[in-house]
């Protein structure tokens, strides 16, 4: 099928962006943002959307690119997944993000598809939502009423829905320096390029041979990322053994509710949760 008939409009602001996205608001019209379109293109063909109007931020420069601050990187919501896969500054102060946007679909999708564009589609399967809940970032939000943030925890809040207002768009991800931790991400597909069964992002932070920090993030272990907040508690303090490690993990299915679908059975997500966040901490730890 091809989509529905629609306009389309090419702005080079963010305000011009918000002025358009008012005006349709007022005139009733359902609205599309397109970033990278590796997903919102397919559902309009599909006409599972069928927007009046689709507005491409593909023009928009201030929206690309990272930059370091402080204590933190800025992460434009417009930067292409191969950007975050290949960055030196994330690679050296934020590698599960620089590690997880490696694994992203396919070189084609990672040049086209934008890192912010994944993580307002918020699907539970995707690749970037759980590391960046890891991370504790903060998604700032732009709208008519001025900026606003929101924290990762707060972010993602069901299937395919945000926190991000009909007449607001996410122009930047302000995530904090992890410089010396450890970091892997380790996901579980049947075929090449497939969305991820399950997948956990990890990273540990080691001392004299202690976990001193640890966080964990769950892909498609529900209708929104997850904390694995009882490994995380069950790694600090213990020693970053084999043993130690096996048995933290073991509890990586703590208050999830995986779907079973035709990939696999919410038995068989748990149980492939604590394989993969083992795999994800012996790597992270450089076991």
């Amino acid at each position: 099928m091809i989509p529905s008939a629609f306009d389309y409009a090419a702005p080079s602001t963010v305000e011009e962006v918000l002025a358009m996205l008012a005006a349709a608001e007022s005139a009733g019209d359902e609205v599309k943002l397109l970033a990278g379109g590796q997903s919102l293109l397919p559902v309009m063909k599909l006409r599972m959307a069928d927007p009046a109007l689709v507005i491409d931020l593909g023009k928009i420069s201030e929206l690309v690119g990272v930059s370091e601050q402080e204590d933190t990187l800025l992460i434009g919501a417009m930067t292409p997944h191969h950007e975050i896969a290949t960055n030196a500054l994330l690679a050296k102060h934020l590698p599960l993000l620089h590690k997880a946007a490696a694994t992203v679909a396919d070189p084609q999708v990672r040049h086209r598809g934008t890192f912010g564009g994944a993580l307002v589609h918020a699907d539970p399967a995707g690749d970037m939502p759980a590391p960046v809940l890891a991370t504790g970032a903060t998604f700032i939000l732009a709208g008519p009423r001025g900026e606003r943030r929101v924290e990762a925890s707060d972010f993602f809040q069901g299937y395919f829905t945000t926190a991000v207002a009909d007449d607001e768009i996410l122009t930047h991800i302000q995530v904090p320096k992890f410089t010396g931790w450890g970091a892997h991400y380790e996901k579980f597909t049947r075929v090449a390029q497939q969305w991820s069964i399950v997948a956990v992002a990890a990273m540990v932070k080691i001392e004299d041979g202690t976990f001193t920090r640890a966080r964990l993030g769950l892909t498609n272990m529900a209708s929104t990322p997850l904390r694995a907040t009882a490994v995380e508690q069950a790694l600090v303090g213990s020693n970053a053994t084999l043993e130690s490690i096996t048995a933290a993990c073991s509890l990586a299915a703590e208050g999830t509710e995986p779907a079973s679908d035709l990939n696999g059975d919410s038995t068989y997500r748990k149980h492939l949760s604590t394989v993969l966040a083992k795999r994800a901490v012996l790597a992270a730890a450089g076991l």
